[in-house]
């Protein structure tokens, strides 16, 4: 096998990376969090270096301003045209990336910002410069989904400033023969337009699971592993490595022949993802409930196209985000009828309005917090509006009518997010059940897994948010790449905490089910089926790696990791601890 050789495992899942320590680093290994799994063995290629930023060194004449700006403007047109042009080459969501990245090309609150600047003397490339600074400032400060658009601005920036000083465009470098790319944080333009032939696996020092990056990698289906941390920068460009995306690994100096095996390993059971059909059960018959996360019409309709049973999660504010006053519960109606109908006899799965923190609602009209994270988020939004509330679930079944989901084999079920206290259960079932809707709760705050079975006496059944419940647990913010070796829900506090909850559910005889990004992880799967889990909700692409898995192993199996896993010390030894015990 040559060094330009590759080989990947297809499956779009998004497990968790084994923790390590705080440098992430190990002999020979570069750790880091894996966001799609599969193996591959090639050589690294590093991303173009981007502009050196400038600094003020000189003031434009008067004379000389307006002919300053107008080149920044020609420069911005040139970059915006070059990105548009990519995007008819594309589609899914690399065309909506390239598209958004255009729009902040030709954003005008940031080219006045420019031209002030320009106007008051400084360079157009000083001025670019320091617009873009502010907004970034901004974008950082309001947290969450915002901060992690600043490599879009970021990128913007540097295109436009390569542009004025004619220098060669920032970005992917060109080859010929199968690389993994590294980069410190790969700039979304540059994602979206990656040739998944020659560009085997990404690997970047930042960036998260919910990142640009990420997204795309899974929809190409490369191997992909984000937030690395510096001990990146030890491989050198050229250097033959094995990236294994779904243990978050980038390893050097592997032998040739033991790279070839684990690619080859790799590859078959990828050809069994591909051929699996469901349903998802273990090898000895113990059926656990497949189920697809959507946000809107369309990925409910690619979810009903998979193998997924129903819909685990629907992310409701994701239908909002854009709109700056309520939709009416008519309008509201409309949109939860399109996610209906794609499962007319299916299980859905809606969850209430989760704004807040990383996901701002502009008609919700929230307050700044310093900690929007542990602030007013999630259910206790409606604390101060009950109405907002009500007229969701009224919109819920008003969708239901639309829909025309009168089958008793289609469940449809609604969840709050973000319940802490046996009282904020009781007082959201009550809501639903005015409306003959059946209640549940999001088990995401540590307090809701510790009380579980007295929420659960007010419950129809519950949804595990591993994500939350993770970054809760271990005080840390799970967007963040230097805590990436703590925000993992391998680690064996959150899985104490996750059979927690199943326990109440067995004494209580309520559904338990995962919607968090463990669900997608195979051999977590396993161990949280192992839990007593009923049901498993993850990104489309991700479930038939998850349903392949499981049919390999039998229930005691399950059951055997999970202890091996809850008797762990930390999350990676909790993942190696699970693997041994199926001889991996």
């Amino acid at each position: 096998m040559t060094q330009t050789e590759a080989s990947s495992a297809s499956s779009a899942a998004q497990p968790p990376v084994p923790s390590t320590g705080p440098d992430g680093s190990g002999q020979g290994t570069v750790r880091g969090r894996s966001v799609v799994p599969g193996v591959v063995y090639a050589p690294v290629t590093w991303v173009t270096e981007r502009p050196e930023l400038p600094e003020p060194t000189e003031t434009v004449p008067e004379d000389r301003r307006d002919s300053e700006f107008e080149a920044f403007t020609a420069a911005v047109d040139t970059v915006a045209d070059r990105l548009a042009a990519r995007s008819h080459n594309v589609d899914g969501h690399a065309r909506q990336v390239l598209e958004a990245t255009v729009a902040i090309a030709r954003d005008r609150a940031w080219a006045r910002k420019v031209k002030k600047s320009v106007a008051a003397g400084q360079t157009a490339v000083y001025a670019v410069r320091q617009a873009t600074e502010d907004f970034i400032v901004m974008f950082r400060k309001a947290g969450g989904v915002m901060a992690e658009r600043v490599t879009d601005l970021a990128d913007v920036r540097d295109r436009v400033i390569a542009e004025l000083r004619g220098e060669p465009e920032p970005g992917i470098p060109q080859v010929d023969s199968p690389h993994v790319l590294l980069a410190d944080d790969l700039a979304p333009a540059d994602t979206a337009t990656l040739d998944p032939d020659l560009i085997v696996a990404v690997v970047t020092e930042k960036g998260g699971a919910t990142s640009h990056t990420a997204i795309i990698a899974r929809q190409l289906d490369i191997p992909c592993v984000v937030a690395t941390g510096p001990a990146l920068q030890t491989v050198t460009e050229g250097t033959a490595v094995v990236v294994d995306g779904g243990e978050g690994t980038v390893e050097t100096g592997v032998d040739p022949e033991e790279a070839r095996s684990r690619v080859d390993a790799a590859a078959r059971f990828s050809e069994k993802v591909r051929s699996w059909t469901g349903p998802a059960q273990t090898s000895d018959g113990q059926r656990v409930q497949l189920l697809a996360n959507v946000q809107d019409g369309v990925t409910a309709e690619q979810a009903a196209a998979s193998v997924a049973e129903g819909i685990g999660l629907f992310r409701t504010e994701l239908c909002f985000l854009s709109e700056t006053s309520e939709p009416s519960v008519d309008q509201q109606a409309e949109r939860y009828a399109e996610v209906f109908r794609a499962f007319p006899e299916g299980k859905v799965v809606v969850r209430t309005l989760d704004a807040g923190s990383d996901k701002p609602v502009p008609f919700v009209n929230a307050e700044d917090e310093d900690n929007p994270a542990l602030g007013v988020r999630g259910l206790r939004i409606a604390r101060g509006n009950t109405q907002l509330l009500e007229r969701q679930l009224d919109g819920i079944s008003r969708g239901l009518e639309l829909s025309g989901r009168t089958s008793s084999t289609a469940q449809t079920w609604v969840m709050a997010p973000m319940v802490a206290t046996v009282y904020e259960a009781k007082w959201f079932a009550q809501l639903c059940h005015e409306r003959g809707l059946t209640a549940g709760a999001m088990i995401e705050v540590p307090a809701a897994a510790l009380m579980a079975e007295k929420i659960m006496s007010y419950l129809d059944f519950v949804s595990i948010g591993t994500n939350d419940l993770t970054q809760y647990t271990m005080a840390a913010d799970r967007l963040s790449s230097s805590l990436a070796y703590l925000t993992d829900p391998w680690q064996p506090a959150v899985l104490h905490l996750v059979h927690t909850t199943c326990r109440a559910g067995s004494v209580t005889r309520t559904a338990v089910g995962v919607c968090g990004e463990a669900a997608a992880d195979p051999l977590l799967a396993c161990v949280l089926t192992g839990l007593g889990v009923n049901s498993l909700s993850a990104a489309t692409p991700a479930l038939a790696a998850v349903g392949a898995q499981l049919g390999e192993v039998d229930f005691v199996t399950c059951r055997n990791m999970a202890a091996a896993a809850l008797n762990a010390e930390g999350a990676e030894e909790a993942r190696t601890a699970a693997a041994a015990v199926i001889g991996r």
